[in-house]
């Protein structure tokens, strides 16, 4: 039977534990440095080389649908009562609404340095210290809002407005492309708006959230839930529109051998695109 993913603002007390409790311990037994090492390798962007499965690319979805299973059922071999919740930015929108309490993710960084020094992962705590890292900072930072430059989260609005285009992905496949659920999602916008949705969540909390170690935040899989949640909502409302391409592009294009078709398997699973479309017989959403 399927299990549920909660909004964080609906868990229980005893929930919101468990939850910190499961995430401490997979960091503990070094589990957890491996995801983020994991998305560090493959943060790739346009103008990199060979293939890209994770970013800028018609697999941003499905590959962190798997990435997000993974560290759910890492979660859950620690307490099987446990699922990842999500933060739903369009609601919580503030830098002390949910999830950044003291029971849950912790506050906001300090002045400075941006130090996390209230919650679970704060540095005192001495259990979640940073291994994995594209920084010689060994604690967790946030600049929730961007106190110098500030900037808001994502509205209903937005969202609305990647959930209405009725096409997953349209060709170059990458971050130009102006057109497709894809990439309104993900959020690589133009220079006047620089990021939308999903981009501009990871540029709003900022700190640790910024670049390809952006796992070392735990916010990071509540966030990357409801996105999730979105190419859910997405499928269920365009039924007969499905991820794109379909099949590789040809030799003579730009793209050749540098993104996932819907029946090739992404790195570093064997897994396809086409097999990641429906997962309603593992989890839903409440």
């Amino acid at each position: 039977m399927a299990y549920v993913r909660k909004n964080v603002s609906r868990l229980t007390r005893t929930e919101r534990r468990r939850f910190i409790e499961a995430l401490l311990e997979v960091k503990r037994r070094g589990e957890y440095d491996e995801f983020v090492r994991l998305h560090i390798v493959h943060f790739r962007g346009d103008g990199d080389r060979g293939l890209r499965a994770a970013h800028m690319t018609p697999s941003f979805l499905p590959w962190h649908r798997q990435f997000l299973l993974d560290m759910e059922n890492a979660l859950r071999r620690v307490d099987p009562s446990v699922t990842v919740p999500y933060w739903d930015w369009t609601r919580d929108r503030t830098a002390t609404s949910l999830p950044w309490t003291d029971d849950l993710l912790g506050g906001n960084g300090r002045r400075g340095d941006r130090q996390v020094i209230t919650g679970p992962f704060a540095r005192a705590g001495g259990r979640w210290t940073l291994r994995e890292s594209i920084t010689d900072v060994d604690f967790l930072t946030r600049d929730l809002g961007r106190a110098r430059d500030p900037i808001s989260l994502p509205t209903r609005s937005d969202l609305d407005w990647a959930l209405r285009d009725p096409v997953y992905d349209v060709a170059p496949w990458d971050s130009t492309v102006t057109r497709g659920f894809r990439n309104k999602m993900e959020g690589w916008g133009n220079g006047r708006i620089p990021w939308y949705n999903h981009n501009r969540v990871h540029r709003w909390v900022g700190g640790a959230m910024l670049g390809g170690a952006s796992v070392n935040d735990p916010v990071f899989w509540l966030h990357h839930a409801f996105v999730d949640m979105q190419w859910q909502r997405w499928q269920q409302r365009h039924r007969n529109h499905r991820y794109l391409p379909a099949t590789p592009p040809g030799r003579g294009s730009a793209q050749y051998g540098r993104i996932v078709s819907r029946h090739e398997p992404m790195p570093p699973w064997d897994v396809t695109p086409d097999e990641l479309e429906d997962l309603s017989g593992i989890y839903r959403y409440a």
